[in-house]
This record gives C-alpha cells, sequence and structure tokens, in this order.
C-alpha cells in the first residue's frame, strides 16, 4: 500500500525548490561573483601602493579570478545531471572512541540482565516502513518509483540472507517536502521533525528515509558528500521517535550516483540499525569494531583496493565487508563474527526473541 502526505517550508518553500544542477549552477556563479567583487576592490587597493606590491597583487588576484571564473562557466553551460557528485562513500555514523567505549560497557550490562539467551542464532521476519521524500513529484527531484524500491528490498534480502533475517516491505509513503529532502542531515531540526512525522511501528521495525542530503540550498552552501545514517539500536530507548535509517535516493539500485547505486549504501545503513559498527572503528588499536573476525584497518576504504593492508595485525583489509567504505559492487559480505553481534544486539534492544 502507498500513501501520501505533503508538506512545505511555508513562504520559503518556494526560494529552496530548485534542482540540484540549478543549485550547482547558482553556487558557482555565486562564487564567481564574489571574486569579481574582490578583484574590484584589490584594483582598487592597488593604486595606492607601491608598482611593485601593486602589480604582484593584482597579478595573483587576476590569476585566481580566472579559474573561479573558468569553473563558473563550466558549470552555467553543462552542469552534470547527476543527483550528487560523490566521489568517495562517507557514512553519518562517526562514534568517538570514548562513545563506543562507554556503549560496549552498557551493551555487556545490558546483555547479561536479559532472561532470553541473546547469543543464540537469531531467525527474525523484520517489518519495513518506507518513506520516500522528495521535492517535486519527478523521479529526479527524488519522488524515487516503487519498482526501484523493490530492487532495493530484494538487495538487502540478499545481503542479509546469511543473518537468516528477512525484510518484509510492509508501506511506503511519499511526502513532497524540499526543506527536509534537503537539509535531513544527522542532528538537524529537519530529520528530527520528519522522522517524529513519519515514523511508524515499534523497536524491531525499521524506518527507511530517502532524501538528497544538499544542505544550503537557499543560502547556496557546498553540497553534502554522505550517503546516509542510522540509529544504533542502544538509542531507541533514549529518543524512539528517532530510530531508523535515512539515505540518499540516487543510492537505490538503478540511482543516478555512480559506484553508489547498487542498493548497498542500505545494506551498510542497516548494519548499524543492527548493531554493527565500521570496519575501520578505532582503526588499528584496541577492539576495533568490537568483532573478533574482521581484521584491522586503519581507515576507511574507498573503492576497491585489492590486497589493501593498512595495520600490522594478520589478514588484508576487509575492503569486501558491508561496512567498510568501498564501492556498491566491492562489498559482498558479513562475518560470521558480526552476524553473531547482531543477533545480540537486536535480541538485547529490539525485543526479538
Amino acid at each position: 500500500m502507498t500513501t501520501y502526505y505533503s508538506g512545505d517550508r511555508g513562504s520559503h518553500s518556494m526560494t529552496t525548490s530548485v534542482t540540484y544542477s540549478e543549485f550547482r549552477r547558482r553556487w558557482h556563479i555565486n562564487k564567481f561573483k564574489k571574486q569579481l567583487k574582490q578583484l574590484c576592490f584589490l584594483y582598487s587597493d592597488s593604486l595606492r601602493l607601491t608598482p611593485f606590491t601593486a602589480y604582484s597583487s593584482f597579478i595573483i588576484a587576476m590569476l585566481g579570478f580566472f579559474v573561479t571564473f573558468l569553473t563558473a562557466a563550466s558549470f552555467v553551460l553543462g552542469t552534470p545531471t547527476n543527483p550528487t557528485d560523490i566521489v568517495a562513500r562517507a557514512c553519518g555514523n562517526t562514534p568517538t572512541p570514548e562513545e563506543v567505549l562507554a556503549a560496549e560497557r552498557q551493551f555487556a550490562a545490558d546483555r547479561a540482565a536479559k532472561s532470553t539467551d541473546t547469543y543464540r542464532p537469531l531467525s527474525a521476519t523484520l517489518q519495513v516502513y518506507f518513506h520516500v521524500i522528495s521535492e517535486d513529484s519527478t523521479p529526479g527531484g527524488g519522488n524515487i518509483p516503487d519498482d526501484q524500491i523493490r530492487k532495493q528490498m530484494n538487495v538487502l534480502n540478499s545481503d542479509f540472507s546469511s543473518a537468516t533475517v528477512t525484510w518484509n516491505l510492509v508501506n511506503i509513503t511519499r511526502t513532497v517536502n524540499s526543506d527536509w529532502f534537503s537539509n535531513a542531515l544527522p542532528n538537524t531540526p529537519e530529520q528530527t521533525l520528519m522522522k517524529a512525522t513519519l515514523r511508524q511501528g515499534g523497536p524491531n521495525d525499521l524506518n527507511v528515509y530517502t532524501v538528497a542530503f544538499r544542505p544550503g540550498v537557499a543560502g547556496l552552501g557546498a553540497p553534502s558528500s554522505i550517503l546516509g545514517y542510522a540509529t544504533f539500536p542502544s538509542d531507541y530507548h533514549k529518543k524512539p521517535s528517532d530510530d531508523g535509517v535515512v539515505i540518499l535516493f540516487s543510492s537505490l539500485p538503478d540511482g543516478a550516483t555512480p559506484h553508489y547505486n547498487h542498493g548497498r549504501t542500505m545494506t551498510h545503513e542497516v548494519g548499524h540499525w543492527c548493531g554493527l559498527y565500521h570496519t575501520f572503528q578505532n582503526g588499528c588499536e584496541g577492539e576495533g569494531d568490537h568483532v573478533a573476525d574482521t581484521n584491522a584497518e586503519a581507515s576507511s576504504a574507498q573503492g576497491c583496493p585489492a590486497g589493501r593492508d593498512t595495520c600490522k595485525q594478520p589478514g588484508e583489509d576487509p575492503i569486501h565487508n558491508y561496512m567498510d567504505y568501498t564501492y556498491d559492487t566491492c562489498m559482498n559480505s558479513f562475518t560470521p563474527g558480526q552476524i553473531q553481534r547482531m543477533s545480540e544486539q537486536l535480541r538485547t534492544y529490539r525485543g526479538l526473541s
């Protein structure tokens, strides 16, 4: 079943409802205008300087001016049509080592207090509520079609089959709200209101929101590069309405973001929702991601760098793991240890038996 919602920013909605291409074009043109103004001021000031200093300053300013002019011209004449020009994967889940240590201490205590055996293998079917946020009614404006969502669900179920977790799509909602579409980044008022308005179900019901991650549209700020973020299971009791996964709408299968359009962004973020950290959490030090069978990794891997080995501990970096930052086509697995951790986290915090 598909349910439709609508929303806007009142008097500001018209100023913020622009396409991504238009947004990038305006941003570079504004930068060009600022450079031109600075050049004029510098030329005026140079009249009061010594000839050599004035000449040097003017030449430097002219070089900067022409670089900016050429960049702006390229966007005016041929702006890319991709919704997001992602050159490297980024995720909004970045807990500090101190935050991870505190969370793991609490997890040990909470797991021990459970009457059920959290170590048993898990077999469960979880319900999914999919919320499509868009700036208009077009696919390019974020209104992704149902068949693309079904393809995403197929990817999710295939990727989690080794964990014996099945995801059942219950409902799709559609909301036209350019403010949420552009600005629903971690901890922003927009994402808080979006989730409070749309979220459905309880602690073991997955709510997914698709947005654009392009803050500052009205002010022509630089676009964000993150592909998604998620809440951890232990976060639910603190703020149930905030629970869920938020992903870039063009990262779904057949989306417009090169290298990240096979659906693995949702797999990665749902991994967080099930209690996993990044494989490179805490680098080469300590317990890393608190999973024994993921090899230590100093930093996130990009692309698909075969043979990468960044830590002195045995084993190459886990570049094919869903919880790294590699291309979608490079990712293909969770480890048994990660599957065990997800089982324990879901039983401890999401009420699964």
